[in-house]
């Protein structure tokens, strides 16, 4: 961020205090108390309690790992707590721009994905699709599931509840604090010397993107070029719906840099491909760095490790979230500039 959108973002709103309506009091204690399943897990995992977790689980293959990863992930959930607190709080205002904006998108990018997932893949269940438990899958029937099936609804249940609270509360609070920034129909943009940095940046993550975006289209299709052996064996419709959204959250994220770089759709208004740079950048940048972390945790079994194409896959989604979250950062940045000399 430069200092002329830090400087926009010190300004706040002009009351100098959020507007604790009780529609904001009540998303607050819902954000809050969402993520309390979720805490409550973890905690009990964290104290050796097998509870959710079946006999012969993988999950308890690797005690050390799955230690560690209980607790980064604990301390994860807990951050949506802070959250909703910064985003209600009158204090909440003179944290920096960059320090919110940060963990909200890494929130933001984390949640989106399973909140557009998981009910597709109700839905596909519904249908009549496959799920990803040994009975579904076709494979070796005593094999144990890797979760008890409540587990899943209990937790992403509370993560959608989370991330369509905390949402909310982030939009009201943007609004409040740096809502000039979007207002306006793209065709009101000025054309700016950092046009040309946007269009580079906007270029670089289309042509980034286009790696993992035909591979998750493959493997949506059901092609199997590039994936490992387990994850082959293992693909059920849940994994054909989760490649797909991938493939969707891809496409927002080259989209909004796209829009926002070149001025197409002039007539939509200027929140819409800031909303598709945000979301999109933020889903394939987080997913793509967690599931090549979760490849450090390893695994015995060469079947299941990641391959070449898989890790250029996460590697291109990182690179092009970065891309994206870059050029949309470079427009704020730009019009804060603008809107900064109009008042001087």
């Amino acid at each position: 961020m430069t200092q002329s959108l830090l400087a926009e973002a010190e300004r706040g709103p002009k009351s100098g205090a959020l507007p604790l309506s009780l529609p904001r009091r009540a998303l607050r204690a819902v954000a809050i108390v969402s993520c309390l399943p979720y805490v409550g897990l973890k905690v009990a995992w964290l104290a050796g309690s097998h509870i959710g977790i079946p006999e012969g689980s993988s999950l308890l293959e690797h005690r050390t790992a799955m230690a560690v990863a209980n607790g980064i992930t604990l301390l994860m959930d807990s951050g949506v707590i802070v959250l909703a607190l910064v985003l209600t709080r009158p204090w909440g205002l003179r944290v920096p721009a960059w320090l919110l904006a940060v963990p909200v998108w890494v929130a933001t990018g984390l949640l989106a994905p399973i909140m557009t997932g998981f009910p597709l893949q109700l839905l596909v269940r519904l249908l009549g699709g496959t799920v990803s438990t040994a009975d579904d899958t076709g494979g070796d029937s005593a094999a144990a599931p890797f979760l008890h099936e409540w587990v899943f609804g209990v937790v992403y249940g509370g993560f959608i509840v989370q991330g369509l609270a905390l949402g909310t509360l982030f939009v009201l609070y943007a609004r409040d604090r740096w809502g000039e920034l979007w207002h306006g129909r793209i065709w009101d943009l000025p054309r700016g010397s950092g046009a040309s940095v946007r269009r580079a940046g906007a270029v670089a993550a289309a042509v980034v993107a286009l790696f993992p975006l035909a591979c998750h289209l493959l493997w949506a299709c059901g092609g199997t070029a590039g994936l490992s052996a387990g994850r082959v064996a293992d693909r059920t419709t849940d994994f054909h719906v989760l490649q797909a959204v991938d493939v969707l959250f891809l496409l927002a994220a080259v989209a909004g840099a796209w829009l926002l770089a070149f001025r197409g759709a002039p007539v939509l208004p200027v929140g819409v491909p800031l909303a598709l740079a945000w979301v999109g950048s933020g889903a394939v940048a987080c997913w793509g760095a967690w599931l090549s972390l979760a490849s450090l945790t390893g695994t015995d079994d060469v079947g299941d490790r990641l391959t070449p194409a898989m890790h250029f896959a996460y590697a291109g989604q990182m690179i092009t979230g970065i891309l994206v979250a870059a050029v949309g950062a470079h427009f704020l940045a730009e019009r804060s500039a603008v809107l900064l000399r109009r008042r001087t």
